[in-house]
């Protein structure tokens, strides 16, 4: 009897001494995560389990990052300032309660609790997928043996549809090495060999372990569910990783989530306003079309919606994106370190992904605002082939009676619409299918005699196929085509119809080969057949008695090959080298006018012409593009980075006005008018504080161009057979200094983007070209030295959030009249040099609230509400600034466009 007495004794001590010393510690980033979400975590992670009354914690969500914390420390974290206490018992049972402390040493039952219920997205079959409690072995000893480190890479997917996950986080948490993935679901980390435990985390908040044993090199790919956490709207910032670890330098990416926080145009969420808000990005004002980025022109970015090239990125005159923002799946501009795989545009590359639709069930989205309306549908097709449609349209035009009156747009009308369809079919496991389309048409008038219109169309087919774990392809064929049209019946005998329109066909075959996992090679070859109307102009109406005159069709081919290296040289050090070749043909039938040589290229200087056949040879342009950037990593949370590269661009933009406008029409480089080239260096320095939740970057760069092009005084640009006599070939140069602070966590997230830089130009030193401002320097249209961006987003509660949004810049260069005179019996105006002047500094300050709707799961609707109001304090922005006569006298006038407070409201809904 005394044994067995001494043996319960025994049991019951060790029972005491284990309740006593299990501590277990908990690593981990818990941003924005519901507390019944985080429970989950825990007790799945430990032998914990908790007991709490659910509306106790309805609205408790969990912000924090552990650091190897015991369970304690992390709860004290969490109640601290929510009236909430808790008690774990020897059972390691935690009972939580608000107000007064449980008493866990009283009897069994004594207290009737209410165990949490659950309803919470359902996590599927991904817990067994990932098979947390197994060990992994990658790699082999005998490869590489002295070295201490190895490389783990591979791919992320989503477990619901199989497809790469862009933005996720891979992480190593006892040397916090992290890493996200990009667009094609890739990472890449670099590990002391050993054993490790790898968390991988979605866009949603989602994280799940692996563990593995690192013997050296290897691939090692994961899955995880896409969404789990019943947020409608998540953002986890991979950006704050990639910061400091990507190897590129200025690239921006921002999330759809990011763009839908902030203030809109009259409740229009807006992809390229999302851009904006980065720093060495800008436009010259409201209503304009297209942006500035790094001193360059609007026609110097290279604009892709998937493959296919969107010529004009806006609705009504830059008033609206051309993008639905529920079709695109993320936004990514690149300023600095551009890709070798893009080309033709000297200052960046946007690169709009389409949306594809998801595998399991049919869903959409949509909403309706006070001028546009939109729906969109998506779902599987089979088993094999998803689809995702979408529309847009605009149905009011009383928006336009709120602008400035200086504007006389009261009764103009404005219309548009865009539709995208995308398919995706997945034939195997090596083969994917993918087809984009998209068309979007504008039509307005500013008077009641006078209507434009413009239209993109671009259609694109790709294909995607692993040769084998080393080598990818991605083939497409696509068309784009941009057209405009102006008609005018002011006089039924001047009645007129004048369109423009370019064309062009690709075709791209790009490869990825992954040789070791120290090297990723990219290498392909690009197509493009360009077919340009440069203009027509036709009789409009039986009465009219214009004439028809239309511009020589013109045609040119270009071809580029290129080939990249992104080389892990150390555990510190990370470069990427590369270059293209870029081969390009101006194609008859073409007569091209011959000019005294040396001299000023005008039409009193023509000494013949010479004529081309069809398809013939007119000139051909060719040229190299260098592509080098470093990246040296200074600690787990700094680096510095460096890069140059070279660009080249056939095709030109012919405008005498700021902004890219409905008649301004493109050009294709010809024997006078040369391709631009440029060349940038840039060096930045990348830190991320706060523990990982302040992400901190500043670059400073330069950039030359040349064979820019600028117009005499007085130049016509519409319908100019010789067009080379009003343009002047030039150059340009441009610098600056860029800093960024960001915070993408938390209750509280925004950034702080602040530009200096500089735009100049000069005529070129050939003698045969007119000088503006003797030879000199002189400010761009769009040199705006200061720029200022400040957002803020503050979440009031996890179905409620705020949205501010500053934006101050230097107001854009303008030439004035500064005297008149009298010359040969007539009155003559008398001009400042070229952008000597500037219009008043542009500031701009927009609110909004977004109202979610509830987040329960099951649901045959989710809705929310976006109401605020677009400049708030109703200045009167100046657009531009122009001069009359009046009684003899120069009187000047500033137009606005927003010259008041614009209010508006949008109910969004998805299912």
């Amino acid at each position: 009897m005394k044994k067995i007495l001494l043996l319960i004794l025994v049991v019951f001590f060790f029972a005491e001494l284990k309740a006593q010393t299990y501590n277990p510690k908990f690593t981990g980033m818990y941003l924005g995560m519901p507390f019944e979400r985080f429970v989950e975590r825990i007790e799945t992670e430990s032998t914990y389990k908790f007991f709490f009354k659910k509306e106790d914690v309805e609205n408790l969500q969990v912000n924090l990052q552990a650091n190897d914390s015991d369970v304690k420390m992390i709860l004290n974290q969490v109640f601290a300032e929510t009236g909430l206490t808790y008690s774990i018992d020897m059972s390691n049972r935690i009972w939580i309660s608000k107000g007064q402390k449980i008493q866990i040493d009283f009897p069994k039952d004594y207290f009737l609790v209410q165990e949490r219920q659950d309803n919470l997205a359902n996590p599927g079959d991904s817990l067994g997928a990932f098979d947390k409690n197994k060990r992994f072995v990658i790699g082999k000893s005998a490869d590489n043996p002295q070295s201490k480190t190895a490389i783990l890479s591979g791919v992320v997917t989503s477990i619901e549809s199989g497809k790469p996950m862009n933005g996720a986080i891979v992480l190593e948490k006892v040397d916090y090495n992290q890493v996200s993935t990009d667009q094609n679901g890739k990472y890449q980390l670099t590990l002391p060999k050993g054993r490790h435990t790898i968390w991988v985390q979605n866009i949603g908040g989602f994280q799940e372990q692996r563990q593995i044993d690192l013997k050296g090199d290897g691939v090692f790919n994961m899955s995880i569910e896409e969404t789990i956490l019943s947020l409608d709207e998540v953002v986890v910032s991979s950006g704050a990783l990639s910061n400091v670890n990507k190897l590129d330098m200025g690239v921006q990416a921002i999330s759809i989530a990011e763009v839908k926080r902030l203030p809109a145009v009259l409740g229009e969420v807006d992809v390229l306003k999302g851009i904006l808000i980065m720093p060495g990005v800008n436009t010259v004002g409201e209503a304009t079309s297209g942006f500035n980025v790094r001193g360059g022109a609007a026609d110097q970015n290279l604009i892709l919606y998937g493959n296919s090239t969107i010529f004009n990125p806006t609705h009504a005159f830059g008033f609206f994106s051309a993008f639905n923002a529920d079709l695109v799946n993320g936004v990514e501009l690149y300023k600095g370190s551009i890709p070798v795989n893009y080309g033709g545009r000297l200052s960046s590359v946007l690169q709009v992904d389409p949306k594809f639709g998801r595998k399991d069930k049919i869903g959409g989205s949509g909403g309706i605002g006070i001028l546009t309306s939109r729906l969109s549908l998506d779902g599987p097709i089979g088993e094999k082939t998803t689809f995702m449609i979408g529309g847009r349209t605009t149905y009011s035009d009383w928006a336009l009676n709120l602008l400035d009156e200086e504007a006389d747009l009261n009764d103009s009308k404005i219309t548009f619409y865009d539709i995208n369809a995308n398919i995706q079919h997945t034939i195997n496991e090596q083969n994917t299918l993918e087809l984009t389309a998209y068309l979007s048409q504008d039509d307005f008038r500013f008077d009641p005699d006078t209507t434009y219109s413009y239209q993109n169309v671009n259609l694109a087919l790709g294909w995607k196929h692993f040769f084998n774990d080393a080598l990818e392809g991605r083939f497409t064929v696509g068309s784009d085509s941009y057209e405009f049209g102006i008609i005018g019946v002011e006089n039924p005998l001047n009645s007129f119809d004048f369109g423009f329109n370019v064309n062009q066909l690709f075709l791209k075959a790009d490869f990825e080969y992954r040789k070791s996992e120290k090297h990723i090679f990219n290498f392909g070859v690009h197509g493009i057949q360009y077919k340009l109307n440069p203009g027509r102009n036709s009789p409009f109406g039986t009465e009219s008695i214009v004439l028809e005159k239309e511009l020589d069709e013109e045609n040119a081919r270009e071809v580029s090959v290129f080939f990249g290296d992104e080389f892990i040289v150390s555990e510190k050090l990370s470069v990427s080298y590369g270059g293209r070749y870029m081969f390009y043909q101006l194609l008859g039938p073409m007569t091209v006018n011959q000019y005294v040589e040396g001299a000023p290229i005008t039409d009193s200087n023509v000494i013949g012409e010479v004529t081309f056949g069809d398809g013939e040879n007119v000139k051909t342009y060719h040229g190299p593009e260098f592509r080098v950037s470093a990246r040296y990593t200074l600690d787990n949370r700094s680096s510095v980075k460096a890069g140059f590269n070279t660009m080249r661009q056939n095709i030109h933009l012919l405008s005498n006005t700021s902004s890219i406008a409905p008649t301004d029409s493109w050009k294709l480089s010809d024997t006078y008018i040369r391709p631009q080239t440029g060349g940038q260096a840039s060096v930045g320095y990348y830190r991320n504080l706060a523990q990982n939740k302040l992400e901190f970057s500043t670059e400073v760069y330069y950039r030359y161009m040349a064979n820019l092009l600028d117009y005499r005084s007085g130049a016509n640009i519409i319908l100019n057979e010789n067009i080379e006599q009003d343009v002047l070939n030039s150059d340009g140069k441009a610098y600056g200094v860029e800093l960024l602070l960001r915070k993408s966590t938390g209750l509280l997230q925004g950034s702080i983007a602040y530009t200096y830089s500089r735009s100049l130009m000069r005529t070129s030193d050939d003698p045969s070209i007119e000088k503006i401002n003797n030879g000199d320097f002189y400010s761009s249209n769009f040199d705006q030295p200061h720029h200022l961006v400040v957002t803020a987003n503050y979440e009031l509660s996890k179905r409620v959030n705020t949205s501010l949004n500053v934006n101050y810049s230097t107001g854009r260069p303008i030439t004035l009249p500064i005297s008149k005179f009298e010359y040969a019996g007539s009155e003559r105006v008398y001009f400042s040099d070229r952008n000597a002047y500037r219009i008043p500094d542009y500031f701009r300050v927009d609110f909004s609230i977004n109202l979610e709707g509830s987040h329960k799961i099951k649901k045959l609707a989710h809705s929310s509400w976006s109401l605020g109001v677009y400049n708030l304090l109703g200045r009167s922005n100046p657009y531009s600034v122009y001069y009359t006569p009046v009684e003899g006298q120069l009187r000047g006038y500033q137009l606005s466009i927003f010259a008041q407070p614009i209010p508006f409201i949008t109910y969004n809904f998805r299912f």
